[in-house]
């Protein structure tokens, strides 16, 4: 999406030039009608992602990283370590991890926790997080949960023909 607003705010520019060296009004009409179709554009977006919007939800990593009518299992209550107590960590392999070390897919984390986590993980629930990229999260020393297997999900929707 960020993409059509910058090829719309190039060509309102590239329209600007002829607008300023010649008389001809048409090429400042032009530019302006680029740079508001680039503001329609980003409000559109920003109106499809807006927090709390089903639609929007439905198109999360969580969603969009199961293939072949799978789904990303989310695990019973009993399953949830208490809230003080964190999540075992994924057991990742290392073909796995050298994949995941260059996704930039968003993962969540918390404040002052070793843990990152996809969003629809049911140890995250009611507490705030933090989005990043999960290679930066490798980078910082964050380690996968166990209980939603972030690394798992991200290498299959990476490895699907949907993901790439």
């Amino acid at each position: 999406m960020l993409f059509v607003v910058l090829l719309l705010a190039l060509a309102a520019l590239g329209l600007l030039v002829p607008a300023l060296t010649t008389s001809d009004t048409i090429w400042a009409w032009s530019s302006v009608g680029a740079s508001v179709l680039a503001a329609l554009v980003l409000l559109w977006d920003w109106w499809r992602r807006r927090p709390g919007d089903p639609a929007a939800d439905a198109q999360s990593v969580d969603q969009l990283a199961v293939a072949d009518d799978q789904r990303v299992a989310v695990p019973a209550v009993a399953d949830t370590p208490p809230a003080d107590e964190e999540p075992p960590e994924e057991d990742t392999d290392a073909a796995d991890m050298l994949v995941v070390a260059d996704l930039v897919d968003e993962v969540r984390v918390l404040d002052e926790r070793p843990r990152y986590h996809l969003s629809s993980c049911s140890w995250l629930a009611g507490r705030p997080t933090l989005g990043l990229p999960v290679q930066e999260a490798r980078q910082l020393q964050f380690t996968p949960c166990a209980l939603c297997t972030p690394d798992a999900v991200l290498v299959r929707k990476s490895r699907s023909p949907q993901g790439s």
